[in-house]
């Protein structure tokens, strides 16, 4: 099992010179991926896009069963210039992060991933609108997933989130 320092200079290496990455885009009742150019093997590539979707629909329903199977103990979570561990952010932006998802309609574009041997990353784009806490939201957003194989299966270990304001049409 290699140490989390590894896993994550491996994952900033591979992103860093590129990689084939694979464009998972979902339609409805589809959970398994759509190409699999990927060096991720077939069944890591469904179980890696099934973690994926199984975090979002966490925070879309705000049903946190099965939450510690797909946060590895070791997570950070990096939005808005910060950087939280797993308690922390159980206790500080899970519940807020939930109540957002369930606010708001966000529209996910396809999100593309790859892997490299016991580490796979997934980076998607969105668009949030609607209202939060009394304003008005129109975003665009970006996330990284950092994923690595654990005796538990696949687990995501870090979560990158970025938003800016869209102009209004």
């Amino acid at each position: 099992m290699p140490s989390r320092r590894k896993v994550s200079l491996l994952a900033v290496i591979i992103i860093s010179l590129g990689s084939a990455e694979v464009s998972a885009g979902l339609v409805p009742g589809q959970r398994q991926p759509t190409a699999s150019a990927s060096p991720c093997r077939p069944a890591d590539s469904t179980a890696v896009v099934r973690v994926a979707n199984r975090f979002h629909q966490i925070l879309s329903t705000g049903d946190t069963t099965g939450i510690d199977a797909v946060l590895a103990p070791d997570l950070r979570v990096l939005e808005g210039g910060t950087v939280e561990n797993r308690q922390e952010y159980f206790s500080h932006h899970l519940s807020a992060d939930i109540e957002f998802a369930k606010a708001v309609k966000e529209e996910r574009a396809p999100f593309t991933y790859s892997c490299q041997g016991d580490v796979a990353w997934l980076v998607s784009t969105s668009t949030s609108t609607g209202k939060f806490g009394g304003r008005d939201i129109n975003s665009a957003g970006a996330e990284l997933l950092i994923l690595s194989q654990t005796q538990k299966g696949w687990q995501i270990r870090a979560v990158h989130w970025s938003s800016a304001r869209r102009q209004p049409r």
